[in-house]
């Protein structure tokens, strides 16, 4: 059991990463019969969400490096400012998504 304060936080970062990796990597295949000549939409969004998580991973990684005096304040820094643009990016996305699926539910038949 998490006793102090840093110990706590590394136990909750582990935590949010190991759900977050669940939920990049869904159990069943939803595109088994799209066609994969062409690539397709889930695949591309598969490989942008695990990008997302291997940068959480690093900045992870980064800040209990600065903790324990491997790393740079500035590298510390930049790795979480580049993990901060990569989910603003991805709920940026999403919410694009979610607007052109409402618009297109809104189209006469």
């Amino acid at each position: 059991m998490a006793t102090t304060p840093f110990a706590a936080a590394t136990s909750a970062y582990g935590n949010a990463s190991r759900l977050i990796s669940q939920a990049a990597r869904p159990s069943t295949d939803l595109t088994a019969s799209a066609n994969p000549a062409g690539g397709n939409f889930a695949d591309m969004l598969a490989q942008q969400v695990q990008g997302v998580v291997d940068q959480g991973k690093v900045a992870d990684q980064m800040a209990v490096d600065m903790v324990n005096g491997k790393a740079n304040v500035v590298d510390m820094v930049t790795a979480l400012s580049e993990t901060e643009m990569a989910i603003e990016s991805m709920v940026t996305i999403r919410d694009r998504v979610i607007s052109a699926y409402e618009e297109i539910m809104r189209m006469p038949i």
